[in-house]
């Protein structure tokens, strides 16, 4: 099996909404525009989460590759680079979770 990261993912996906590829699924996604992949990607967390409910291993595992991709393509169709959201969680390391949410301003969820 070949080396797999999710910048490469992000780079392709960044290189195929670019393209304006008829045959690209990316590119498609990319042309829907911000509100057509946000949706997607809600309904790909749904099947990810029922798949967890269910107890489904198999299916979480293929339903949480697809929130993974439909995610990437938003921050990239957003312009929102993947190295931002890296750079946020890696801020976020330096505390637990409690810590980081009781830090937010008043009225951030």
């Amino acid at each position: 099996m070949t080396e797999f990261s999710l910048e490469q993912l992000a780079e392709t996906i960044a290189q195929r909404a670019r393209s304006g590829d008829a045959s690209s699924y990316t590119a498609k996604l990319a042309r829907d525009g911000v509100a057509a992949c946000a949706k997607k990607l809600g309904e790909e967390a749904v099947e990810a989460a029922l798949a967890a409910v269910q107890d489904d291993a198999e299916e979480l595992t293929k339903e949480a590759a697809d929130v993974l991709y439909h995610l990437l393509v938003l921050l990239e169709i957003s312009g929102v680079p993947f190295s931002a959201v890296k750079a946020e969680l890696g801020r976020r390391t330096g505390q637990t979770g409690l810590e980081e949410k009781a830090a937010r301003p008043p009225g951030q969820v």
